[in-house]
């Protein structure tokens, strides 16, 4: 049985498109006894928390077995509010994100980005662990790396790893990741 892997897109106009050189990166590096899920968003100009909520629900319904959750961008920030505040009906093995915004705080505060702000208690909440693996790029020009920063000081059990290069998109190689996701025991 193929283990299950979803990947989540960032937002913005043309977020899918720029972000589908992820999956295939991702897929090649894991081999076949990998299945990487790449959903459409709806809306991915503004992310509409719920609407893309139900879009990964639904995926999840469908796949057997414990599932890795890898984001990118607002998909990372999507995925950690998630697992935040809902838990998972399905066993989450690991979540994976990368370049991911932090809201409030130090971090950004655009128009509504409260739908995105981790509870103050978020790691009980997450319960992740060393199963939560976090990514940035020192040169990345659109989600400043200090975020990263802001992230492990508020989920201290994570794994961090902030690269030097790569910029946003990680250079389309997401084999890193690959390799954390082969380390664990699925």
């Amino acid at each position: 049985m193929a283990k299950h892997i979803f990947l989540m897109q960032g937002a913005g106009a043309g977020a899918y498109e720029e972000d589908k050189e992820l999956a295939p990166s991702l897929s090649q590096a894991l081999g076949p006894q990998y299945e990487v899920h790449y959903p459409a968003m709806p809306h991915e100009d503004d992310a509409p928390y719920e609407e893309w909520k139900h879009v990964l629900e639904q995926e999840l319904a469908l796949m057997q077995g414990p599932v890795v959750l890898v984001g990118h961008s607002i998909g990372a920030s999507f995925l950690l509010k998630w697992k935040s505040e809902i838990g998972a009906k399905k066993p989450i093995a690991a979540m994976f994100l990368l370049a991911c915004p932090f809201w409030g705080g130090n971090g950004w505060r655009y128009p509504g980005y409260e739908a995105l702000m981790l509870p103050k208690d978020a790691a009980t909440h997450l319960a992740m662990g060393r199963q939560l693996f976090l990514y940035h790029c020192r040169n990345d020009a659109i989600v400043p790396s200090d975020h990263l920063a802001l992230y492990a000081h508020i989920l201290p059990e994570a794994k961090v790893c902030l690269r030097d290069e790569g910029n946003h998109q990680f250079n389309n190689d997401l084999s890193f990741v690959a390799e954390d996701i082969k380390s664990l025991p699925l």
